[in-house]
């Protein structure tokens, strides 16, 4: 389930990125804001991804 939730996070860094880089070029607050936006999204997920593998770990072991 790793694979799929990095690739996926590899793809949304991709186009944050993008999106910043249009930002840049064209000088516009909104696409750099919404390139953070996603930046942040990405690393949410990684973050409740690994969250929730520890909890249900501990959870299987207390039962």
């Amino acid at each position: 389930m790793l694979i799929p939730i990095l690739l996926f996070d590899v793809a949304l860094v991709a186009w944050s990125l993008h999106l910043m880089e249009k930002a840049v070029q064209h000088k516009e607050f909104s696409l750099m804001l919404a390139g953070t936006l996603v930046a942040l999204a990405a690393a949410a997920m990684l973050v409740v991804y690994f969250l929730m593998g520890h909890c249900m770990s501990y959870l299987l072991q207390v039962r």
